[in-house]
């Protein structure tokens, strides 16, 4: 029986039919375009089932309304086949065949067998721990990653995934000694990369996360969007705590918005980063328009609560007519008691979506509140510590918009422990404490501020900016 490129079994005869399962296996971990070949190949090979249980699985990847009508095809052959493949491809096929049904908690018992038994197994952890996030479930992510040692010890992807799997367990020395170890298997392993731009935030170490990103950003560029825009969207927040404006502003244009504007996870990357850069006093000009078209064109997309909120914020900061529409379709979301996520829709979305809303309006008090209701939930509605930030600088900014001083300082203080001579939460910071009457911590917070901005400016003269 022939075998993928990772030692597993596979149901194939022909050489062209192992070729493409190899390009997909290894593109999807990679996050390299070779991986939508799957879905010729599977057009090619309509009877091999692994092959279209894969292109079902990439279809819905789109996170899209019609993901499932797109993958329903694939999955009718690759059920047409279950009864001639191996256990494991059979699993795999149910468990492609659970998602296009919407029923998760089921893809996730089925990955959880698969990768008991077959450790090496990359696609099925890592689909396991795509779904793992977006339901805030961080310990999980990381049991399932730590099941692929030792089988899988020589494959960076699977310390990649044990790494971010400790990071969004907050323990970050474990996080970083394993993206390390991915690196010195792999020094372009892009999701290692990213997994200690993580550690290097949540620690403070801006500077050196920035210099770390610019080092092996050429590595991203032929991979797919999402990977290429997410890892410069995480070097764009080092540029925006150093303060580095013109490059904040170059690496959106040229490397975080424009690959593929009608997909999710690059539209809410624009969208996220937008907000930051607006919060930092960055001036974006009339960039929020092109985003806010091509999330209009979605519709009433509420195939995740984590990319609607976002979805939602663009609509309603640039008071598009569509922004009611969604909003009312959250409402419809989180009365819906059959969805197996019903309780986050209801509990942490809804109002987070009311508070955000409500933001756009200038209406602080329903902001604040409304907010501070979901964000101690935020984690159930998916996202990482970082992307989950921006609905934080939301709430901050109601705060300080609402004038309510003493409330901001406690925000900014605690973000302080984090981003300590960060540039905009500095100078948001000075002018918290003059308006509170403390001139002196006034003055100390603006010359943190400036002296980050000359530590950068004598670090441009040095080596300029491989920002663009």
């Amino acid at each position: 029986m022939a075998q993928d490129l990772y030692g597993l079994p596979v149901t194939c005869e022909n050489p062209d039919t192992l070729s493409g399962l190899n390009d997909f296996i290894h593109g999807f971990l990679s996050y390299h375009p070779k991986a939508a070949n799957i879905i010729a190949a599977a057009d090619d090979d309509p009877d091999c089932a692994l092959e279209n249980a894969y292109a079902a699985m990439l279809w819905m990847f789109l996170e899209s309304p019609d993901a499932p009508q797109k993958a329903t095809p694939y999955l009718a052959r690759a059920q047409a086949k279950r009864r001639d493949v191996t256990a494991r491809e059979a699993l795999t096929i149910d468990a492609v065949a659970a998602w296009v049904a919407g029923d998760v908690p089921q893809v996730l018992a089925i990955c959880d067998r698969i990768t008991t038994d077959h450790p090496r197994d990359m696609t099925i952890l890592k689909l396991a721990q795509y779904h793992m996030f977006n339901l805030g479930n961080a310990t999980g992510m990381l049991r399932m990653a730590l099941k692929a040692l030792p089988q899988a010890a020589n494959i960076a992807y699977a310390h990649g995934m044990i790494a971010f799997g400790y990071e969004l367990c907050h323990l970050l020395d474990r996080a970083e000694s394993a993206a390390r170890q991915a690196m010195a298997l792999q020094h372009d392993e892009a999701w290692a990369h990213h997994a200690l731009a993580h550690v290097m935030l949540t620690q403070g170490r801006i500077a050196e996360g920035a210099a770390f990103l610019e080092s092996v950003a050429d590595t991203w560029r032929d991979l797919n969007s999402f990977m290429h825009t997410h890892n410069w969207w995480h070097l764009a927040l080092f540029y925006l705590s150093l303060g580095r404006h013109d490059d904040v502003r170059r690496a959106y244009d040229t490397h975080v918005w424009g690959l593929e504007k009608g997909y999710s996870q690059d539209q809410v990357g624009a969208v996220s980063l937008l907000a930051r850069m607006e919060f930092a006093g960055v001036d974006v000009g009339d960039r929020w328009r092109d985003v806010a078209d091509h999330i209009a064109a979605r519709g009433a997309d509420t195939v995740n609560p984590f990319l609607t909120l976002q979805y939602l914020y663009a609509l309603t900061r640039t008071h598009r007519p569509e922004a009611a529409e969604l909003m009312q379709a959250i409402r419809d979301r989180a009365s819906d008691t059959s969805q197996h996520d019903h309780i986050a829709w209801r509990d942490v979305a809804l109002p987070a979506a009311t508070g955000i809303a409500a933001y756009a309006d200038g209406v602080w008090d329903t902001a604040i509140s409304q907010l501070a209701r979901a964000l101690p939930r935020m984690s159930e509605c998916g996202g990482s510590h970082a992307q989950r930030d921006l609905f934080e600088q939301i709430h901050l900014d109601a705060l300080v918009q609402d004038g309510r001083a003493s409330a901001a300082q406690q925000v900014l203080e605690m973000r302080r422990t984090y981003d300590p001579v960060g540039v905009p939460l500095n100078l948001l910071l000075g002018k918290v404490y003059a308006k509170s009457g403390l001139p002196l911590l006034a003055q100390e917070a603006r010359a943190r501020a400036a002296q980050t901005l000359a530590a950068n400016s004598s670090a441009a003269v040095a080596a300029p900016s491989t920002g663009g």
